[in-house]
């Protein structure tokens, strides 16, 4: 089902579709599911990978937005917490509850946060995660061992989810294919197609690896691209104006022992006016995120140097165990798609997190803005939108009670294999079938042989950063370990994509000056 050769095949077969989806994130794959659970013959393009920009490079909150809610922006928090509440139901063995603490170094700041969080608590209603409560300062330095005690007050708990970003965005794709839809990674959008009064009517798209070009017309063609939309919609109209600004956020991965108990920190006062978390993920630490606007994006956006000094200097202002840059294990820099600033002054952390939909004179529909968390929303509204404009029949969506590939809230989060879901039961047959896949893939990891095995043959990864970066997450994780396991990884790759060895050669010397930019 997930063949490359039968999804290709697939576009061979059919030029016309009723909803062609161009972008593989959060946003275009939440479209394309949506369309198709309610019965529209549905394709979706990637350029690149599924997850490639900014839906893999998240600080893996799955939540309302604390900082919204001080911004008053009390409709986006509360959408947000109801969508957090799906997730966590369709999406078990992916999305988990994480306790918060917010350390308070004066009183002002324990009253205001207690009140705060308890408006959160509100909030989410039935789809609570836990009601907040305040600790005191014996407890907060107990349950957070590293933690920065000269002047703390106490602390206050709340209740947010975490989640493993481009797994779920490959259990999404996994699941619109199960569901009927075609979607292809490596396959760019290279023009759009329009009729003879100017109304979009398909598009041109090249497979990346077959090099064939394919003329695919479709009823709606929706922009679902992030800090890539406005390079679709000056395909549409090459004078159009930017409606995207890209803001950058970089994260460190620590090791555990920066934060050893099963809590988070959340930091709610910076410098540069942004909350600094501290999130627990797959055994490591990642800590983020700064907010530098930028004037132009690109699919691999590198760290700077000040972003670097701004996280170790607030991290180190709150641990009492020393962050240098020897200890970072790696670090990564992802892209928000905002809102173009009106003029220069405004600044991106009050820019609006809200989605938005854009339809163009010639019928281009295109979806900007918005978060993780309300990726199901933002394509409902989306799918809606297209049927209001008589694009699209009248069909329920079918989206908020849908189990995601792999859903399964029994796994034993002891076993890293449990962000499979059920497909750990499969890949643990691959290990009985084939004892040298219990293998690790390096010797301070966890991962195993058989998961790039699975990768390849079930989750349609098609080259080594593809591997290393989204299915199994090493790039993420330890920059250098993914470097020197990513022979393996080509090796591998090449005998089950029946690759040359040029092409396994060219894999390594490819990954290895890419992971190069996620050391320090």
């Amino acid at each position: 089902m997930f063949s490359r050769e039968v999804l290709v095949q697939q576009v061979v077969d059919n030029q016309n579709w009723d909803v062609i989806v161009i972008g593989g994130g959060a946003t275009g794959l939440g479209v394309a599911l949506d369309s198709v659970t309610r019965g529209f013959k549905t394709l979706l393009l990637e350029q690149s990978d599924f997850a490639k920009g900014t839906s893999s490079r998240s600080t893996k909150l799955v939540h309302g937005g604390v900082r919204y809610l001080a911004q008053g922006n009390i409709d986006l928090v509360k959408e947000a917490l109801y969508e957090r509440g799906l997730m966590l139901k369709n999406a078990s063995h992916l999305i988990k509850n994480q306790s918060f603490i917010i350390p308070n170094y004066s009183w002002w700041d324990t009253i205001l946060y207690t009140v705060g969080l308890k408006v959160y608590d509100l909030l989410a209603g039935k789809l609570s995660f836990g009601a907040s409560i305040r600790i005191s300062k014996k407890k907060t330095s107990k349950r957070l061992s590293t933690i920065q005690t000269k002047h703390l007050k106490g602390g206050v708990v709340y209740h947010d989810g975490q989640f493993d970003d481009a797994r779920l965005a490959v259990n999404i794709a996994q699941t619109c294919i199960e569901q009927g839809a075609t979607a292809l990674n490596h396959f760019k959008v290279c023009k759009l197609l329009k009729t003879k009064e100017g109304k979009v009517s398909g598009v041109m798209a090249k497979d990346a690896e077959g090099g064939v070009e394919y003329q695919l017309n479709a009823k709606v063609v929706i922009n679902a691209t992030g800090v890539f939309t406005d390079e679709i919609l000056q395909m549409d109209k090459f004078d159009a104006k930017n409606t995207v600004r890209p803001s950058q956020g970089i994260h460190l991965v620590l090791d555990r022992s920066f934060l050893p108990g099963d809590d988070a920190i959340m930091i709610p006062k910076t410098t540069d006016g942004r909350v600094l978390f501290l999130v627990p993920w797959h055994n490591r630490v990642v800590v983020g995120t700064t907010d530098t606007l930028l004037d132009s994006h690109s699919l691999e956006p590198k760290p700077l140097e000040k972003e670097i000094d701004f996280i170790l200097e607030t991290a180190n202002a709150y641990l009492n165990k020393t962050v240098s840059r020897s200890d970072v294990l790696s670090i990564f820099a992802g892209l928000r798609p905002l809102a173009a600033p009106k003029d220069a002054s405004e600044k991106t952390k009050e820019i609006s997190r809200s989605h938005k939909i854009i339809v163009s004179e010639s019928g281009l529909m295109t979806i900007t803005g918005g978060k993780w968390t309300t990726y199901r929303r933002m394509a409902q509204d989306t799918i809606n939108k297209a049927i209001a404009l008589g694009k699209l029949s009248h069909k329920n969506c079918r989206t908020k009670d849908l189990r995601i590939h792999g859903a399964d809230g029994s796994a034993e989060a002891t076993n890293h294999l449990y962000i499979y879901g059920t497909d750990q039961k499969a890949i643990e047959l691959l290990i009985a079938d084939t004892p040298e896949l219990a293998e690790k893939l390096h010797p301070r990891l966890e991962f195993l042989k058989a998961e790039v095995v699975w990768a390849v043959t079930n989750e349609m990864a098609r080259t080594v950063e593809d591997v290393l970066a989204r299915r199994v997450r090493i790039l993420f994780l330890d920059a250098k370990a993914a470097q020197e396991v990513a022979p393996y990884v080509a090796h591998v790759l090449a005998q089950y994509l029946n690759k040359p060895q040029t092409w396994e050669s060219a894999q390594i010397k490819e990954f290895t000056q890419l992971a190069n930019q996620y050391i320090i």
